[in-house]
């Protein structure tokens, strides 16, 4: 059973302290600059909300509600997870997915950081994992922006996805058969673009610690 999690809003339609993603999701999209970040506990959430965004959200200070100190290793560059920044770039896309199981049904989408606006999805696909419709959706964020000439980044929270983009290759135990060969025929497809495309955006990893969930994020905890 999943942990309870609590989620303050500081800027946002109305803010405050949530108790549920749903809750926090609609003070939050399509509300230009918005600012929040899930708290493990009420009485974390609360003493965040009430100490203000400062020092809390989207600084590259760890939170002072979750009683850590910032330290070199909080920010240490991963071979695995590409690069990463103590701040939001708003001129990005976000990407990510919502399964049905770990394998199972598999979409994906990705939109505007900055207002939450969808900019595209896919599926739901029939079958595959979290960290392959990840990697689709990265893929997907790519060949879009390569297409239009855009420079903007990408932020995705699967440190495998980004991993396997910089390879250019998946790695996966999902067998290749009937059940998964929607997924496959989109994997393959996104391996070749990888292969014989060149792209300069960033792809980053999102922070969710730092800055609350990731504004693609379905919900679905």
């Amino acid at each position: 059973m999943a942990k309870q999690k609590y989620y303050v809003v500081w800027e946002g339609k109305n803010p405050g302290v949530y108790g549920t993603w749903a809750e926090c999701q609609a003070q939050t999209d399509h509300f230009t600059g918005a600012k929040y970040k899930s708290y493990e506990s009420r009485a974390e959430a609360d003493a965040a909300y009430k100490a203000g965004w400062k020092g809390n959200w989207g600084t590259g200070a760890a939170a002072s509600g979750a009683g850590k100190s910032k330290s070199a290793s909080t920010y240490k560059r991963s071979t695995t997870a590409a690069e990463s920044s103590s701040e939001i770039d708003y001129d990005s896309i976000s990407v990510d997915v919502g399964t049905r199981g770990n394998p199972g049904p598999v979409e994906y989408k990705g939109v505007d950081t900055q207002t939450g606006d969808l900019i595209f999805s896919c599926g739901p696909i029939k079958k595959g994992t979290n960290n392959l419709g990840e990697f689709l959706a990265i893929v997907h964020a790519l060949a879009l922006l390569n297409k239009e000439g855009s420079s903007r980044t990408i932020y995705s929270d699967s440190v495998n996805a980004m991993k396997w983009v910089k390879q250019k290759k998946v790695a996966t135990t999902l067998p290749r058969d009937a059940s998964t060969e929607e997924i496959w025929t989109l994997i393959d497809r996104a391996e070749h673009w990888l292969q014989t495309n060149t792209y300069k955006n960033k792809v980053l990893k999102w922070q969710t610690k730092e800055w609350g969930e990731i504004k693609a994020d379905y919900g679905r905890k």
